[in-house]
């Protein structure tokens, strides 16, 4: 015989957990629609939800106490965090404890670019309170000739720190696959006994394998050349400086430091406005490549590609890599005939419209749409996807372009 289950207390535990989800999107969505009077949540915030909410309302509110609850009222911020240092600085450690590392970064830069905390940057004990990140880096660059003797230490300090971290990320990789695509590229016909490459002669002679003798007959032999230090390419990565670019100069010169510590490999660093400056010179240290440059200013990047093209020695190893949103103030017409000739030539000319992790860039689709014409197409390149476009370049493939049907 069978008896019905008990259902009570299921019942009661269902309830119970329905009512918990229901307070917690209560909370959430208060934190998000600010506490105003038609948030229309009725919730009420205290502990450390509050100070979290005061956090936010410093950065995103609107001007007047969040927190709808008398009681709480005495303890919220109202929205800006003033001109001193020492209220910002105390922002930042708030954040730091209530937020993940991603979201403080989103926060530091909406503080720079709302409240314009720009010049609280040139004091050395705010660089010292902040997450450092790439673009923390590009808004010091931008500063860099305003910045005081007293704050330059500390935000080379911080800069450093950035780079070496981005250094330890993109090496190892960049590295391999630079060195692969140059072994592949120097491959030859009929190699000496040592430079044959043993795994592709036997793949491409599988044909003339002769059974009753077991083994291939190598008609043709496949191999490397010479494994020596003498230089098999060079690259000149030509930077934009304008202030759009500021994420883009951060990993060029990060990447610049690492071709240049490839002895196959000979990089020319340049960065230009309306000027150029080569700063090859400072390739052994991108920190120095990044207080050289002068983040700001006018475009003219048939110059910097007339620049370019006069340190072109060998053209059927040379990679040129422009990177620029292409936002010409110069001579349109000459520099895409700078581009064809170069190409013409036997260069290898890649286009990238940001080298940053950021989405879809901004850009002038006419001048892209004019090198693609050119077959020098532009696009944007995230820094993982770097040393496959460099790889591809070296080898003479067609390059890795990510699709751009979702730039606006």
């Amino acid at each position: 015989m069978s008896t019905a289950p008990n259902t009570g207390t299921n019942t009661d535990t269902g309830t119970n957990t329905d009512s918990r989800r229901t307070d917690e999107r209560l909370r959430r969505w208060r934190l998000v629609l600010g506490g105003d009077a038609a948030d229309g949540t009725g919730c009420v915030l205290t502990g450390q939800d509050a100070s979290m909410d005061g956090a936010l309302a410093a950065l995103y509110g609107n001007g007047e106490h969040r927190n709808g609850n008398k009681a709480q009222r005495g303890r919220d911020r109202s929205a800006g965090l003033g001109a001193s240092a020492p209220s910002v600085a105390r922002w930042l450690g708030d954040i730091r404890t209530y937020f993940p590392s991603s979201v403080v970064q989103v926060m530091q830069r909406d503080a720079i670019d709302r409240l314009g905390l720009s010049t609280l940057l040139l004091e050395p004990e705010m660089l010292e309170a902040v997450e450092a990140d790439v673009h923390l880096v590009g808004t010091l660059l931008s500063l860099n000739k305003a910045m005081p003797e007293t704050t330059k230490e500390t935000a080379r300090a911080v800069v450093r720190k950035v780079v070496e971290d981005l250094e330890k990320r993109l090496a190892t990789r960049t590295r391999a696959t630079l060195t692969g695509a140059l072994d592949r590229s120097a491959r030859i016909s009929r190699p000496r006994h040592h430079d044959i490459d043993w795994n592709r002669t036997i793949a491409a002679n599988l044909k003339h394998y002769l059974p009753e003798y077991r083994t291939v007959v190598p008609e043709r032999l496949i191999g490397y050349g010479r494994a020596s230090q003498s230089v098999k390419k060079e690259v000149i990565l030509c930077i934009d400086q304008s202030g759009s670019m500021a994420a883009s100069v951060v990993y060029a010169s990060v990447f610049g430091a690492v071709l240049a510590s490839m002895r196959s490999i000979a990089t020319r660093l340049v960065v230009f406005d309306t000027a150029v400056v080569d700063l090859t010179d400072q390739l052994d240290d991108p920190v120095d490549v990044l207080f050289g440059t002068q983040l700001g200013g006018g475009t003219d990047i048939n110059r910097a590609l007339a620049y370019c093209q006069s340190q072109i020695t060998r053209p059927q190893d040379t990679v040129v890599v422009l990177i620029s949103d292409l936002y010409e103030g110069g001579i349109r017409n000459e520099m895409l005939k700078r581009v064809a000739a170069m190409k013409a030539s036997g260069v290898q000319f890649v286009t990238l419209l940001a080298l940053s992790d950021e989405g879809a860039p901004a850009y002038d689709r006419e001048h892209a749409a004019a090198l693609a014409a050119l077959d020098a197409p532009a696009f944007a390149c995230t820094p993982d996807l770097f040393p496959d476009v460099m790889a591809a370049a070296i080898e003479r493939r067609p390059l890795p372009i990510p699709d751009m049907s979702t730039h606006r």
